[in-house]
């Protein structure tokens, strides 16, 4: 056992990664699926719901298929799945779909002024996101999966990392960000409000999540299960930063009531990298010899103040796609009260037009910032600025993909001036997908649980192509069964 836990953590050691454009062109593959799926939903389903299955290997089996078999060819499983989809989509008519997928019950009763309209295209990112982090955290151990795609050791980009993904973690924390908006557009007092209060609301919501992180590592230490102490430090584990990034975020609510968000998210992103580059922090996480606790856990601590950064780069996108236009939460903060309601017409268009705009400057940043060679590049394990940056222009741009796909395929009423808009329910995300976005934690912790039985009960880095994918095909299955199972239900709510 010993032997093999030595060479299982050696072959995700020392790795460098792929590239940006690699990592983006498997990701894509996604959205074509998404586009498969709309176009079957509404050409040959008619608005019916697609069953579970045919759901399943459209949305659930091209991701899984485009990080191992087509890993090194994504662009021809994406040209797979599109080449019929056009063929359908000119050789059928669009018809009036104007209906969700769930049909909303007549007795449904009223949404309340201060709630927000489900989006579908952030329930989608949020769905896929959360899938290729599930079918990752098992895929790379497995040789079918590239050692590209796999950990990087301090520089690169990958897909995945010991746990488990460079970009699945980071998306992760700009996913939760995004969504700690919400009590932001609801309440324009929250900001104001005291901090103690706050504070310890936080707190107490976050302190399952610790235990989870106090608990996977006692089960890691007592299975001898195979670990990477350079991912976040001897006991650190992304359960951790994960509870803490929330408190973080509320001690910063009098500086959010000054600074544009988005200011404040690049410049938390600059003294990290100011931390790193100048005051020796890069140098103390690459060579400090782990002999006290804070040495032990020192990648974890050292890159708290980036990931919080990604946080709050998520928050700024919150505060442009879940109200009705991207203008309410500057409006919202300057009125101290509510000026318009939330669950006014959405305008899309609008919500495009300024997520680009921010996925032109994360981008260009970027680009920037790695002519400076700061760090020698993007860094998951100490999260520099040029990590943050990538992961806010990824998901801003996949995030606006989505949000595109969903205006060609659903297109809301216009808005006509001076006109009340034609009444319509807009449609709602891939059932199978909303499914998984409901309970993601849960899921996130099965298909913890899941890779760790598999680990145990079979030497995965010895799996042939056959066997693995099969391994993997029943894994995914499996997660998406249970999700399915409970898609009525919120298991845990935080």
């Amino acid at each position: 056992m010993d032997d093999y836990k030595t060479l299982k953590e050696q072959s995700v050691s020392g790795m460098t990664g792929s590239t940006i454009t690699h990592v983006n062109l498997i990701s894509s593959v996604a959205l074509a699926s998404i586009a498969v799926y709309s176009t079957l939903h509404t050409r040959i389903y008619r608005g019916r719901e697609i069953p579970f299955l045919p759901a399943w290997i459209i949305l659930v089996l091209p991701p899984l298929l485009s990080m191992t078999l087509f890993a090194n060819m994504p662009m021809a499983l994406a040209f797979l799945l599109l080449v019929p989809t056009g063929l359908i989509l000119l050789r059928t008519t669009h018809p009036d779909v104007t209906m969700p997928f769930h049909k909303t019950p007549a007795s449904s009763p009223p949404a309340k002024q201060d709630s927000i309209t489900p989006l579908p295209a952030l329930t989608t990112y949020r769905a896929h996101m959360m899938l290729m982090t599930i079918l990752g955290i098992l895929a790379v151990d497995f040789p079918v999966f590239p050692r590209s795609l796999a950990k990087c050791e301090s520089y690169g980009v990958s897909l995945v990392c010991s746990c488990r993904m460079d970009l699945g973690v980071g998306s992760f924390v700009f996913s939760n960000g995004l969504v700690s908006a919400i009590p932001l557009l609801k309440d324009p007092h929250h900001l104001s409000a005291p901090q103690l209060p706050k504070v310890l609301t936080v707190m107490r919501k976050t302190l399952p999540i610790i235990a989870l992180g106090v608990i996977r590592v006692l089960l890691v230490k007592g299975t001898e299960y195979p670990e990477h102490e350079t991912e976040y430090g001897t006991h650190w584990n992304f359960f951790i930063t994960l509870a803490l990034l929330p408190v973080l975020q509320v001690l910063l609510h009098p500086l959010i009531r000054t600074v544009p968000v988005s200011i404040l998210g690049v410049g938390v992103g600059l003294l990290q990298q100011l931390a790193l580059s100048a005051l020796g922090l890069k140098h103390y996480v690459q060579t400090a010899p782990r002999i006290n606790l804070i040495s032990a856990n020192k990648e974890g601590i050292a890159s708290l103040l980036g990931y919080l950064a990604i946080h709050l780069l998520g928050l700024s996108t919150g505060t442009i796609l879940l109200p009705p236009t991207p203008s309410f939460f500057p409006r919202l903060f300057k009125a101290r009260s509510t000026p318009a309601d939330l669950l006014a017409p959405r305008q899309n268009d609008k919500t495009a037009t300024e997520l680009a705009s921010y996925a032109i400057v994360w981008w260009a940043l970027l680009g920037f910032v790695s002519l400076l060679y700061l760090d020698e590049g993007v860094s998951r394990q100490t999260a520099n600025l040029a990590y943050a940056l990538w992961i806010a222009a990824f998901n801003t741009s996949f995030i606006l993909l989505y949000l595109v796909l969903d205006m060609l395929f659903f297109p809301l009423p216009a808005i006509r001036k001076g006109k009340a808009p034609p009444p319509a329910v807009p449609p709602a995300a891939p059932p199978l997908l909303a499914a998984i976005n409901t309970n993601g934690l849960p899921l996130f912790l099965l298909a913890n649980a899941g890779t760790g039985l598999v680990n145990l009960s079979m030497r995965t880095m010895y799996a042939g192509t056959a066997t693995a994918m099969g391994v993997l095909g029943l894994y995914a299955l499996v997660v998406c069964v249970v999700a399915w199972r409970f898609r009525r239900t919120r298991v845990w709510r935080l």
